[in-house]
């Protein structure tokens, strides 16, 4: 199985600002959202200075970015 890593950002308030793969159709905040509320946290690993990363199968990823847009 494919594995995609989506790279996080954040800013010093804690919201996101910026994140890899994002639909057109959402902010930051709410891809990161839908990422942690569909995959959950143990697929997400958090690093030093406002960053972390999510490691996802590439078909989870494109179901989710096309449910997203519908």
């Amino acid at each position: 199985m494919d594995n995609v890593t989506l790279h996080v950002r954040f800013a010093n308030d804690g919201t996101v600002a910026e994140i890899s793969d994002r639909p057109a159709g959402l902010t930051p905040q709410q891809w990161f959202d839908m990422l942690s509320e569909a995959i959950g946290m143990k697929a997400y690993q958090t690093f030093a200075g406002g960053r972390g990363v999510f490691k996802i199968a590439r078909d989870q990823i494109e179901a989710l970015k096309t449910a997203a847009v519908a």
